[in-house]
């Protein structure tokens, strides 16, 4: 029997119900009237990888729930807002957050209850159902294709700004998969991968003149999908002809890669980097336009995106005519667009994207800034960034200590003077999930 004038407060994902849910809810009941805390996905967000459900499905889900009598919006992993708001007569929590990294979230929740006279109830945790366990579980479900593709639309929609870097094999993939830096209590990752088909092309010693062909990029591809889960952007260079360009759609697609980026170039493709000093030639708006239609009609879902990369500021046409060319690669059907330059001064870009905002229909924008890189995340943000692109960092950082290796060795006949600057082989065998 449930005393219906006292409530309960539960903060929940609900992102996978398991029986701990349950168990949770039933000892809730028996205490008062049920209110799930149900995390935003920006609060999921904010401390590991994104829900497969959005916050809407999940809604629906702790809605229906029996013995749950009404639902709220919880907006971050702290629960001062709603209990302020609420003061709910108990908190109720499974008692696993004892210890690990929600140990001052308690603490906060007992010092509110206390104020007004609340009180903390902590029921045992469920065995097998811990927070590890669960992420694992979860994780296997995210690298399939289909919920993969998902991931990067349900992060634009959920924060302001992602950033990604570049991959050159699995081993990289892995890296961004797993590095985590917690500065002020905050924890700060990479969001996903960019498939540069420079670093692609560059890590098997061919020239980045699109001499890689589709295929050997998808062998790539397939390398990091199968150890990772975050999202991945394709570095489409042109696109190529229109009518080979749908089945480079299809296939990315169907893999699980969330987005492809192709510029409005045409002829031997050479590095934007080089601008002018070498001979490129921007397409023209109504062709690129019908590469985008084409690609958008080879879509089966709308989750994956076709962006557009304007090549305006790096031939030195100027802003207008990149602003021009957005406005049409959108009404052609493009997710969103990206905006390069070669200069190590901004301003072009801060430009740019002053104009850019005030489209009607903006759509995501892409800043890569490999050339401009004093310029720290948050001026970008600010200035309107949507996905930021880390392009080449890892392969760059790779090449010069295996140069120094190779001399090290080389120099003294023997590895002992190198291996201050390796990892040990037992550290390297503990990398790779799965080599125990």
């Amino acid at each position: 029997m449930t005393n219906s004038k006292k409530t309960v407060y539960v903060a929940l994902s609900v992102d996978l119900i398991h029986p701990g849910h349950l168990n949770i809810i039933s000892h809730a009941r028996k205490l008062g009237s049920v209110i799930i805390g149900l995390l935003t996905d920006k609060a999921i967000i904010s401390y590991k990888k994104p829900p497969i459900m959005n916050y809407q499905d999940r809604y629906k889900i702790a809605s229906s729930l029996k013995g749950v009598d009404k639902v709220v919006p919880q907006h971050t992993l702290d629960y001062e807002k709603n209990l302020n708001l609420l003061k709910p007569d108990f908190v109720l929590h499974g008692d696993d957050w004892k210890k690990g990294p929600q140990v001052k979230i308690r603490s906060k929740v007992i010092k509110i209850l206390k104020k007004y006279g609340g009180k903390l109830v902590e029921v045992p945790h469920s065995e097998g159902y811990g927070t590890s366990s669960i992420s694992n579980l979860l994780d296997e479900l995210k690298s399939t294709p289909d919920l993969r593709r998902k991931s990067l639309k349900k992060l634009l929609l959920s924060q302001r700004s992602v950033r990604f870097l570049d991959i050159h094999n699995g081993l990289s993939g892995l890296i961004i998969e797993n590095t985590k830096v917690k500065i002020k209590n905050k924890l700060e990752e990479f969001h996903g991968m960019w498939a540069s088909s420079l670093t692609n092309s560059t890590a098997k010693g061919k020239p980045d003149i699109e001499a890689v062909d589709l295929t050997e990029r998808l062998q790539l591809l397939n390398e990091v999908l199968e150890v990772t889960t975050k999202p991945i952007i394709y570095d489409g260079d042109t696109g190529g002809k229109s009518e080979h360009f749908v089945f480079t759609v299809k296939s990315l697609e169907r893999l699980g890669a969330s987005a492809i980026i192709i510029e409005d170039k045409i002829g031997l493709k050479k590095n934007s980097l080089f601008g002018t000093d070498v001979f490129q030639k921007q397409d023209n708006i109504k062709s690129f336009c019908k590469k985008i239609t084409e690609g958008r009609k080879a879509k089966k879902t709308e989750e994956f995106m076709i962006i557009a990369r304007i090549e305006s500021l790096i031939l030195n046409k100027g802003i207008d005519d990149a602003l021009t060319r957005a406005k049409s690669y959108i009404k052609a059907g493009a997710d969103g667009i990206m905006i390069h330059s070669r200069k190590r001064n901004p301003k072009e870009i801060f430009d740019f994207c002053k104009k850019y905002n005030k489209f009607k229909n903006r759509k995501p924008l892409v800043i890569v800034p490999s050339s401009f890189s004093q310029v720290k995340e948050q001026e970008l943000i600010n200035a309107g960034a949507n996905i930021i692109i880390y392009a080449n960092h890892l392969l760059r950082s790779v090449y010069p200590n295996m140069i120094k290796t190779a001399e090290s060795i080389l120099k003294n006949k023997r590895s002992l003077e190198a291996e201050k600057n390796l990892l040990s082989i037992k550290q390297i065998l503990e990398l790779i999930p799965g080599t125990k």
